[in-house]
C-alpha cells in the first residue's frame, strides 16, 4: 500500500471514529473504528454473535469508553453470556469506580441474569454513593431505560444532600406524573407550593395533564381543603382550590375561594368578576348571579360597580330566557329593572348602549316587539360615547331583527358591513357566521359553505365549533343528494325556529320526517323537536322524542346530546331526580369523550347528596 493509501485509509478512519462519538485518542488504528462502525450494525440488525465477536476484539480503551460499554454489554446479555457481561462490567467498575453510570450497568447485567436481589444491592450502593453533581446523569438514565422507581430514589437523595426538602421537586413531579397513584404527587405538588408560591402555574399544568379520575379531584380537593384551614395565610392554597372547582365545574365552591381571595388581595371584585363570567358562560346561572350580587353589594361605588350591576341583570336574562317555558311576566321585569339601570347611569354612559341592546333584544325575541327593539337599537347605535364594538354588535341584532321581518338584504348588508370593519377578530368572525347562516336558511349552501371554510379556522373556539358543526350538517346532507331537498325543508323550519314561530317549526318537522323516511336528517329533526317541546312545556312528548335517537344505535352522533337533554329534562322540569340520575350516569358511562360529561358528572353528584362546597 503506498503512503497516498495509507494517509487515506487514516483520515478516512478519523471521519468514522468523528461519527462515533469515542475521540480519537481512543482509535488505535483505522481498523478499529471499522470493527466498532460494523459491531454496531451487526446489533442494529439483531446479529448479536457477530457483533460480540467485534466489540470483543476491540481494544481495551474502546471497550471501555462510555459510549461503547453499554453497546457491548447488550450484546453479551442478547446473546445470554451474563457471566462474561458480569466479569466486564466489573472490570470497567475498578477502572472507572467514580462513574455511577458504570455500576447501573452492572446492576443491570445482574438483573437480566435474574439475579433480582443482587441487582438491586448494586442500584442501592450507586444511589448511596452519589455526589450531588451526578444526581440528574444518573436519575435521566434510570428513567431512560423506565426504571422509575430507582430514578425516584436518586432524586430523593439528591434532595437530602442539599438539606433541602423542595430540591429536585419539579424532576420528581414530573416522574410522579408517569406513574400509577397520585398520593405522591399532590403530596409533593403541595410541598412545592407551601415553600414557593411562584411555582403555582407549573403545578396547576402538571395537574391538569395529571388528574384523570374523580378520586383524584376528591383527593386534591380533600389536601387542599385542609391546608387551607391550617395555613389560611398561604393564597397560593386559596388559588389552586379555586382552579380545581373550575375544572370540576363546581362554580359554587369556586366562587366561596373567589370571594376569599378578593378580599385577601383586595381586588375590588375583579377575582369574582371573572369567575362569574366563566359561570355564566357554563349556564350556572345562579352562581354567576350570586358572584355579580357580592361585587354590587360590598363596592357600591367601586370602580367595577356598574359593569356588576349590567351583568348582573345579564346573567338574570340569560336564566329567564333559558328556562322553558319562559316566564312573560319575569322579562317585563327584567325590562324594568333596566330602565331603572338607564335612569341610574344617566344619558352619558358608557354602558348606556349595552343596555339599550340587551332591551332591545327581549322586545324582539321573547315578546316579539320588533318596532320597539328596533327603535332601541337606532339609539344604541346613535350613542355619542358608545364603545365601537357595543355599536356594531347593536348592527348584529338589527340585523336580526331584519331577519325576522323576511329583509335578508338588510340584513346582510348589516352583516357584512361589520366583517369588515372587524375582520380577523372575533365579532368580524361573528358576523361572518351569521351571514353564512342566512345563506344556510335562504338554502343557497355554496355560499354558506365558503363562509364557514373560512370560519372553522377562527380564533374563538366557540364560533369555529358552531361553523364547523353548520359546514357538516350541510356536506353530509349535500354529499348524496347534491340539490339538498332534505336540507332545504330543514333549513327553512330552522329559520321558523329562528323567527320564533315554534308551532309552524315543529309542523314542519313532522312533515319532514314523514316526507324524507330513512333520511340522515331525520336525528337531527328528532333532536330539534324535542328542544322545541321543551320550550312549549310538552316535557313526556320531549322525552319521548328523545327515546327515538338514545334507543337506536344508527344515531350515534346526536346520542349523547339526546341523552344529556333527556337527564337535564327529568331533573329540571319533571323533577324526577332518579331518572335524572340514571341518565347522567349513563352519560358518563357510555360516552366517556363527549363534552357533556364534566356537567353530568356534577350534576350526578349534586343529585346523589354530595356534600356542596
Amino acid at each position: 500500500m503506498n503512503v497516498w493509501s495509507r494517509l487515506g485509509r487514516v483520515v478516512g478512519s478519523m471521519a468514522v471514529v468523528a461519527l462515533l462519538g469515542v475521540g480519537p485518542a481512543l482509535a488505535q488504528s483505522g481498523a478499529d473504528a471499522e470493527d466498532l462502525a460494523l459491531a454496531r450494525e451487526y446489533a442494529r440488525k439483531g446479529e448479536f454473535a457477530k457483533a460480540e465477536l467485534l466489540f470483543s476484539q476491540l481494544p481495551d480503551e474502546l471497550q471501555f469508553n462510555g459510549t461503547v460499554l453499554p453497546e457491548y454489554l447488550r450484546t453479551m446479555q442478547e446473546m445470554r453470556h451474563f457471566k462474561e457481561a458480569e466479569k466486564l462490567a466489573r472490570k470497567a467498575q475498578r477502572r472507572r469506580p467514580e462513574d455511577p453510570i458504570v455500576g447501573i450497568l452492572l446492576g443491570r447485567v445482574l438483573d437480566s441474569s435474574g439475579d433480582k436481589a443482587g441487582a438491586a444491592k448494586q442500584y442501592e450502593r450507586v444511589v448511596s454513593g452519589l455526589k450531588s453533581d451526578q444526581v440528574l446523569a444518573v436519575a435521566a438514565d434510570f428513567q431512560e431505560h423506565q426504571q422509575l422507581d430507582w430514578a425516584e430514589k436518586v432524586y430523593l437523595r439528591g434532595r437530602a444532600l442539599a438539606h433541602n426538602d423542595i430540591e429536585y421537586a419539579p424532576q420528581l413531579i414530573q416522574l410522579y406524573t408517569r406513574q400509577p397513584g397520585t398520593e405522591r404527587l399532590l403530596a409533593e405538588t403541595l410541598r412545592l407550593l407551601q415553600q414557593d408560591e411562584r411555582q403555582l402555574p407549573f403545578v396547576r399544568n402538571m395537574l391538569q395533564n395529571s388528574l384523570r379520575e374523580e378520586k383524584d379531584f376528591d383527593a386534591l380537593e380533600k389536601l387542599l381543603l385542609n391546608n387551607v384551614q391550617q395555613h389560611p395565610e398561604q393564597g397560593s392554597y386559596s388559588e389552586l382550590l379555586l382552579w380545581l372547582y373550575v375544572q370540576r365545574k363546581d362554580f359554587t365552591g369556586a366562587l366561596v375561594q373567589a370571594r376569599a381571595l378578593d378580599r385577601r388581595t383586595r381586588s375590588e371584585g375583579s377575582r369574582v368578576l371573572d369567575l362569574a363570567a366563566i359561570a355564566l358562560r357554563n349556564h350556572d346561572y345562579e352562581s354567576a348571579i350570586a358572584g355579580y350580587e357580592y361585587v354590587v353589594r360590598e363596592y357600591r361605588g367601586g370602580q367595577f360597580y356598574g359593569m356588576a350591576r349590567q351583568l348582573l341583570l345579564q346573567a338574570r336574562e340569560e336564566q329567564v330566557r333559558n328556562t322553558f317555558p319562559v316566564d312573560v311576566a319575569k322579562i317585563r321585569t327584567l325590562l324594568s329593572e333596566y330602565q331603572q339601570l338607564l335612569t341610574e347611569f344617566g344619558a352619558t354612559s358608557p354602558y348606556r348602549a349595552d343596555i339599550l341592546r340587551n332591551m332591545a333584544e327581549l322586545h324582539a325575541f321573547q315578546l316579539g316587539e320588533k318596532d320597539k327593539a328596533m327603535t332601541l337599537l337606532q339609539e344604541a347605535i346613535s350613542q355619542p360615547r358608545a364603545n365601537p364594538e357595543t355599536v356594531d354588535r347593536a348592527k348584529l341584532t338589527l340585523a336580526d331583527l331584519y331577519l325576522l321581518r323576511a329583509e335578508p338584504w338588510e340584513a346582510t348588508l348589516l352583516y357584512s358591513q361589520v366583517e369588515k370593519s372587524h375582520k380577523d377578530s372575533p365579532l368580524g368572525y361573528d358576523a361572518k357566521l351569521r351571514n353564512a347562516r342566512l345563506s344556510y336558511f335562504a338554502g343557497d349552501f355554496k355560499l354558506a359553505q365558503g363562509h364557514l371554510d373560512i370560519l372553522k379556522e377562527a380564533t374563538s373556539r366557540e364560533i369555529a365549533n358552531d361553523a364547523m358543526q353548520l359546514s357538516l350538517l350541510i356536506t353530509d346532507n349535500t354529499a348524496m343528494d347534491t340539490a339538498g331537498v332534505a336540507l332545504r325543508d330543514y333549513a327553512a323550519t330552522e329559520l321558523l325556529v329562528f323567527q320564533n314561530k315554534l308551532p309552524e317549526a315543529m309542523r314542519g318537522l313532522d312533515a319532514l320526517v314523514q316526507k324524507y323516511p330513512g333520511h340522515a336528517l331525520q336525528d337531527e329533526a328528532w333532536y330539534l323537536k324535542a328542544q322545541l317541546q321543551r320550550r312549549t312545556s310538552d316535557y313526556a312528548g320531549a322525552v319521548q322524542t328523545l327515546a327515538r335517537i338514545t334507543e337506536n344505535p344508527k344515531y350515534d352522533v346526536l346520542s349523547d346530546d339526546a341523552l344529556f337533554l333527556a337527564a337535564s329534562i327529568q331533573e329540571e322540569n319533571l323533577q324526577d331526580r332518579e331518572k335524572a340520575q340514571e341518565l347522567y350516569q349513563r352519560v358518563i358511562t357510555k360516552y366517556p369523550g363527549s363534552i357533556y360529561v364534566a356537567e353530568a358528572r356534577k350534576r350526578f353528584r349534586k343529585l346523589r347528596g354530595d356534600a356542596v362546597n
